[in-house]
Order: C-alpha cells, then structure tokens, then sequence
C-alpha cells in the first residue's frame, strides 16, 4: 500500500553524516535483547565505578566513560556519532551553511577522510583540490586516527587564519600538500540560474546543497524560464553537491514529474519507520529535456535526485559516478546537551536499487569494503533500461575528469595560477577570452619558464626508481646512454604536453582571474561558457533524437 507524503520530515545528509528526524520507538522482535542489554549494562556499569573510584591513579570518570563510548561506536559505520553539545552547535553551523573553514565537504570511505566536493570560490577549490582526495595529514597531523569530530575541529578556525592539508589523490604517487585559508562561507542552494544563449532556449540551474527552501528556488527559476516561452531544455547542475534535506531533493523531483511517483524509500530494521516518499504537486517542467550534471562530489540527497530522474527516465544523467552514501542517520537528543547520531535504515530509488557504494563489516569502525561487481543486482528503469546497485548512480554519458594529469595537478598545487594572476591585476583592470588568448596565455608559458616550473611525471618517477634500484646491483655495465635517452623522451612529452593542454590551462587562468575582476553574478555566464561538460549537455539537449535514444532501453544494455 502506497505511503503519501505531503510534508516530509527532516532528513539532512552533511558531508560526515545526515541529520533526520524520525520516530524511533518500535517493539523489537528478539525479546532476549532486553535482558542482553540489562545484563551488560550491569557489568559496564560496576566496571566503570570500581576502576574510576579504586585504580592506583587518579582517574578522569568523564574522560574514561568518553573513550568507552567511543570503542563501543568504533564497531559500527563511520556515521554513527555521539555528538556533544559543541558539536551540536557545529552541526547547526553545518544546517545554515554559515561557518568558518576552507570550503570543503568531507566524508570517510575505507577508513579514510574523503573529500566529497570543494566548494566553488573557496580557497580549497582555488588551490586544487579535488573530490577523491584522500586527507592524510592536516597541519603535518596525522589524520588516521583522528574522529570526525577531531577533524572538524582542525578545519574550522578563525577567518583569515591558515592550514595546511596533504592529500593522497588517486593515480598519482607522490603526496600533494595545499595551504589554505579559512574563510567566512555561505553557501547559497541555487548558486545560479539563467539562459546560456541569446535566444533563451536552453536554462540552467546550479544546485549547490539541499538547504531549506531549495527546492522552491529551483521552483523559482523554472517559473522563469517558462515566463521566456522559448525554453527547450534545462541543464540542472549537481556537480560538488554533497546534498541537504531529504525532503528538499523529494520537492525538487515533485518539479520534474507529475505526482503520485515515488521518488525515494527509506528501509531499516524497525519495520513501522519504513517510509516512502511520493511526488505530490504538479510539476513545474514536465515535458521539455532535462540533463542532469554530476560528479564524484555529488553525493546523498544529489543522489536521489539523479537516481530518481534516471529510474523514472525523466533526464539524462551526464559526467562521473556519484559518491555512493545510501544511508540514513536519526539523530536521537540524549541527557545534558548531546545527541545520537545513528544510522538507522538505507534508502532505495524508484527501480528499488540502493546508491551505498561500501559495505561495513562491523568488525572495527570504517572496516568496510567496496561492493563486489558479483553481488551487484540489475534493476530495470520505468522504460526498461538496465542499472544497477552498489556504486552510487552511474551516469548515462560518461565523461572522463582530467583530474589525474600531473601537469594540471602541479600547476595547480604549486599556486602558479593564483601567483601569475596576482601580477596581471596588479597591471590591468580587465580580462577577456580574448585577451587570454591574445596575450595572457603567451605570458604566462613565459612565466613558468622564469620561475623554473618542473613536474614529475609517472614514467619519470619509475625511472628513477630503477636506476636506484640498479646502482644497488654490482655491475660493470654502464647504462647511462640509455638513461639519458629516456630522460630526453620524457622531456620532449611534457614539452608537448604544454601544447596538448592548451585549452585547459587557457580555461584555469581564465576562471582565475575572472574571480579577481567579475563579480559573482555575472561572472558564472562566463565560466559557464568555457565549461566542457556544459557543451556536452547541450549538444545533447539540442539534438532531440540523441536525447530520446539515450532514454530507450537499448542505450544502458
């Protein structure tokens, strides 16, 4: 029997778990528990006072019962939290969107703190990260042993103020290092909407988080679009969405179908909170194309709302694989300020497939696994299309990052961007396309020679592993010759790899500095025009057969 759902309950997925409001009380079924828990707690109990009133030293009871709480957590998934009356506060930070940090979303994956997504316009997207990257070290601490809450309190800090992070990044061997600064961040739901032509045919909606409201705002822009009478087709924009409220990613679906379509289920093991969640107004935009645009920083309530466009084939889903966080958290408020934040079910798309990317053994926390491609289930979208479970939402047209190229990856790391800007501004008042092309771009080739720009390429690093490895060998053989062939076909690649990158570091000086002579609402039509995934969307909007073939059941088989 179907569920409707007029006004859903609260449900916030953040960066390191996801608030909801649900009712908990429900008979369990296994009567023994009762008697498991008195039975424990009795032992934990007498433990606790004999050892905090009779061990040989002095002994903190608060700080004690704190690491046997948290040796109890360390067995479940990383979103399981005791959250104290700081982190209450930082959490209500974190629901506004209002705090002081360096603009990034974190989460944990194998035991690891994850960047989900940098924020666009803060300093850690400014300086290069990217989402993937693992956090090892935060001002040269380790992070490893770290909780969430630690973490927290290592990146929030007073405006102005600095911090260095080192990362591990996927593809590339050596660790990258970024110093950043913290920064006064607020962060709007629609960071922008508008047309991308003259002709006011194709809209565009960025999302930036399911915040209050959020799905009235796209609402908003919709309306708008419509009002131009000449709309074809919109580009939603999920990319670095690390996702909000539920019932905001339920609302925005309800502008994009009709109502009485379920959009997402929640599912645990107390069985009356099962829910399900329905469309329940009349969409704003329910016939013209919609492609949705996401990445590896897109990530829970982002996910139901690409999942659910996909499953009813409503939109064509374009760029990476989604973060894959399936799993909902209760917070349950518990004596003197603190609360419980425990993962209490996983949510399911419309095909009835979860988007939870690992598995938890339970064993020790974050053990976990990436869900195995055997024990991956097909599903079937409303058309007949095959998708599948276990690694988020795979999107319809995958676009390749060019995240992992060291040539990109150490411009950007090395601040040269940030540093070669800083010497235009400080001789022009202006920047254009053209003049990037013109002049900017020439100049700063000629920068990175004055400043002696070096970068490691794989095939480098490799070589000078085997020659080490051979200087260790005893030998009269002498390859030095051949050594040094290499190493003149490693420079005339990145030689050329200067050329081949072209279009792509024209683009990051031109984001650059757009950011130091635009103001922000008219510098994203800008961006926007020199953004390649927004060219792939809409060659794909404007070509109605494409459009209508990717949607068939024979174009995900």
């Amino acid at each position: 029997m179907k569920t409707f759902f007029t006004k859903p309950s609260r449900l916030l997925w953040i960066p390191i778990g996801a608030v909801v409001l649900l009712f908990t009380g429900a008979a369990v079924s296994d009567n023994d528990v009762y008697f498991k828990i008195k039975k424990n707690f009795t032992i934990f109990s007498e433990v606790f006072t004999e050892i905090s009133l009779r061990y040989v030293d002095d002994v903190d009871p608060e700080n004690l019962m704190m690491h046997g709480l948290e040796a109890m957590l360390e067995t479940l998934d990383p979103y399981t939290v005791l959250i104290d009356d700081n982190q209450n506060q930082q959490m209500d930070i974190m629901t506004t969107g209002k705090y002081a940090g360096v603009g990034l979303d974190i989460g944990i994956r194998q035991g690891e703190f994850v960047v989900i997504s940098p924020m666009e316009g803060y300093s850690a997207y400014r300086r290069g990260v990217r989402a993937g990257d693992v956090i090892t070290h935060i001002n040269e601490i380790e992070v490893k042993e770290l909780t969430s809450r630690d973490l927290e309190g290592l990146m929030y800090g007073e405006p102005g103020s600095e911090i260095t992070i080192t990362v591990q990044r996927y593809g590339v061997d050596e660790s990258l290092h970024f110093t950043l600064t913290r920064e006064r961040i607020d962060v709007n739901a629609v960071r922008y909407f508008g047309f991308l032509d003259e002709d006011q045919k194709l809209g565009y909606i960025s999302l930036s988080q399911f915040s209050q409201n959020a799905s009235e705002e796209v609402r908003s822009a919709l309306v708008e679009f419509k009002k131009a009478g000449t709309v074809e087709g919109v580009i939603l924009d999920l990319r670095n969405n690390p996702g909000g409220l539920l019932d905001e990613a339920v609302g925005l679906v309800d502008k994009f179908i009709g109502s009485d379509q379920e959009v997402v289920s929640i599912k645990g093991r107390i069985e009356r909170n099962n829910q399900a969640f329905f469309t329940s107004e009349p969409p704003v935009f329910d016939a013209l194309p919609v492609v949705v645009l996401q990445n590896e920083g897109s990530a829970s309530a982002s996910e139901i709302v690409a999942g659910a466009l996909q499953d009813l084939d409503r939109a064509v889903i374009l760029g990476q694989s989604s973060f894959g966080k399936g799993l909902v958290q209760t917070v349950k408020p518990i004596s003197y300020n603190n609360a419980l934040k425990i993962t209490t079910s996983k949510y399911y798309i419309p095909s009835g497939r979860s988007i939870q990317k690992l598995e938890y053994n339970h064993a020790t926390r974050n053990s976990s696994s990436i869900i195995s491609d055997s024990l991956r289930t097909e599903f079937k979208t409303r058309n007949g299309r095959s998708v599948f479970d276990g690694i988020g939402i795979e999107p319809d047209i995958y676009l390749t990052p060019d995240d992992n190229n060291p040539l990109l990856i150490a411009l950007l790391q090395q601040g040269h961007y940030f540093r070669f800007a800083n010497q235009i501004v400080a001789e022009t008042d202006t920047v254009t396309w053209e003049t990037i092309e013109m002049d900017v771009y020439p100049r700063f080739l000629t920068y990175l020679n004055e400043v002696d720009f070096s970068y490691s390429t794989k095939t480098e690093q490799r070589l000078e592993q085997l020659i080490r490895e051979f200087e260790k060998i005893e030998t009269s053989v002498s390859v030095e010759e051949e050594v040094q062939i290499l190493r003149n076909k490693i420079d005339e690649y990145k030689t050329a790899q200067l050329t081949r990158e072209e279009m792509t570091l024209k683009r990051e000086l031109y984001k650059e500095l757009l950011h130091r002579f635009v103001e922000n609402e008219y510098r994203y039509p800008l961006l926007l025009q020199k953004d390649e995934m927004i060219d792939s969307a809409r060659s794909i909007l404007f070509d109605t057969d494409r459009y209508n073939s990717i949607l068939s059941p024979e174009s995900r088989r």
